[in-house]
């Protein structure tokens, strides 16, 4: 899959460098996209699972200093 392939929650190409946002259990997620993992072999290097995820780091009242997300790319709205 290639990154011109991940998709928004309404369509729109996610890529490296946008800011997105995730609503979570009464709050949100919302960052700058560092890095899009769209194979196994990057999910295994990235330590994440089932592929394709887009990482960012969130910063938000819970998370003053920012913690490091992966998020299934129809979960996320860009902003």
């Amino acid at each position: 899959m290639s990154s011109e392939q991940i998709k928004s929650k309404e369509g729109e190409s996610i890529h490296e460098g946008d800011h997105v946002i995730t609503k979570i259990r009464g709050g949100h997620h919302k960052g700058k996209v560092d890095k899009i993992v769209d194979t196994k072999e990057e999910a295994n290097e990235s330590g994440v699972k089932n592929p394709p995820k887009v990482l960012f780091r969130s910063y938000n009242a819970t998370h003053p200093d920012g913690k490091d997300v992966a998020h299934n790319p129809g979960t996320l709205t860009k902003e």
